[in-house]
């Protein structure tokens, strides 16, 4: 299997961003003994564009990747958040390739007016739409040619690289980072788990109500010094939704909190989590697990080893490839029955 993975590698800022979910499936598709070319768009046009002259830029690093997949003749070409490539660049590689196929996969959730723009502009395009939501609303995406799935957060120890639930010692009790507005749900949300919970324990929120976000390394520290994580949504109840940060903190031992929406008790049960259905209910259990460290421990060991295994870069990315090639699967995978054909 050989494939031209195009993605946002952000070369261009020098470490200063930590690694995302892209990454984790980069690496899935070399532990599956893929045959992976990187090309990294905005990098390629950025460094392509002469006197700084951005357009330029963008239309070189179209007019690379076709050279690319001229020269490497891949089997499956996988564009994650590549808004620079053009549709009629996949139209010429078509062309050159006639059996190539072409999926496009997308983290971003799809109450987001853009989002639904982004795959709607892609769907004539592509083989395979995957999607961070699930449940039927994916089939407005289906022309009748393509196939469009969910997919799951991807997680790879070598991107979530910490186990904190064999740790005892933090700087912090519970965390939450997260920019967002006024209107989101979470918003005030966190402001009244400050008011439940402070007095019992060290709670620190970044990215909202004054607090600075945190990024890159030091988004990695704080993670390093927190026993358990807050997986807050702007928006609740999607199906199957969540942010690459449950990958995060889950993948990292941190104990992490859900909202009982959205239907993840398909994938993790009270052992994996903490479900909780409104403030009360989870200011209690936190207060619980505060008091009781062997137990916590025990739950985010047990979902950081089911995350690692069932949801790792490497199970989603062989998905992903058996999804677009119409191949048998391989695996039972959890979230096998949320792939689409059929247009509305």
């Amino acid at each position: 299997m050989r494939i031209v993975n195009v993605d946002n590698l952000q070369i261009r800022r020098y470490g200063r961003p930590r690694m995302a979910c892209g990454r984790s499936l980069s690496c899935g598709m070399v532990r599956n003994n893929y045959s992976v070319w990187d090309f990294s768009e905005r990098d390629i046009a950025k460094f392509s564009a002469p006197l700084g002259i951005f357009p330029i830029g963008k239309w070189i690093a179209n007019r690379k990747l076709i050279e690319t997949c001229d020269n490497y003749k891949p089997d499956l070409i996988l564009i994650g958040h590549c808004e620079l490539i053009q549709n009629s660049t996949l139209q010429e590689i078509r062309a050159l390739l006639p059996n190539v196929r072409i999926a496009f996969r997308l983290f971003d959730p799809l109450w987001e007016p853009w989002t639904r723009e982004r795959l709607s502009s892609r769907m004539p395009f592509v083989d395979a739409l995957f999607v961070t939501t699930g449940g039927p609303e994916l089939k407005h995406f289906c022309t009748g040619k393509n196939v469009v799935a969910y997919m799951p957060n991807p997680t790879d120890p070598a991107v979530e690289t910490l186990d904190n639930s064999t740790k005892t010692v933090f700087d912090r009790d519970l965390v939450f980072c997260g920019v967002g507005e006024p209107t989101d749900d979470r918003y005030g949300f966190v402001a009244q788990l400050h008011s439940s919970v402070d007095a019992q324990m060290k709670f620190d929120s970044f990215g909202m109500h004054g607090h600075p976000a945190v990024w890159g390394h030091g988004y990695d520290a704080v993670l390093a010094g927190s026993k358990m994580g807050l997986n807050l949504n702007r928006f609740e109840g999607w199906p199957l939704y969540s942010s690459d940060r449950i990958a995060q903190l889950m993948g990292n031992g941190l104990l992490a909190c859900l909202w009982d929406k959205g239907g993840m008790r398909r994938f993790f049960g009270d052992e994996h989590v903490v479900f909780f259905s409104d403030m009360n209910g989870l200011a209690r259990q936190l207060i619980d697990f505060q008091h009781n460290d062997a137990r916590r421990q025990a739950v985010a060991s047990a979902g950081r080893a089911l995350y690692h295994t069932e949801f790792s870069g490497e199970r989603v990315m062989r998905y992903i490839v058996e999804t677009t090639l119409r191949l048998p699967y391989s695996h039972n995978y959890l979230w096998a029955d949320e792939v689409y054909s059929a247009p509305c």
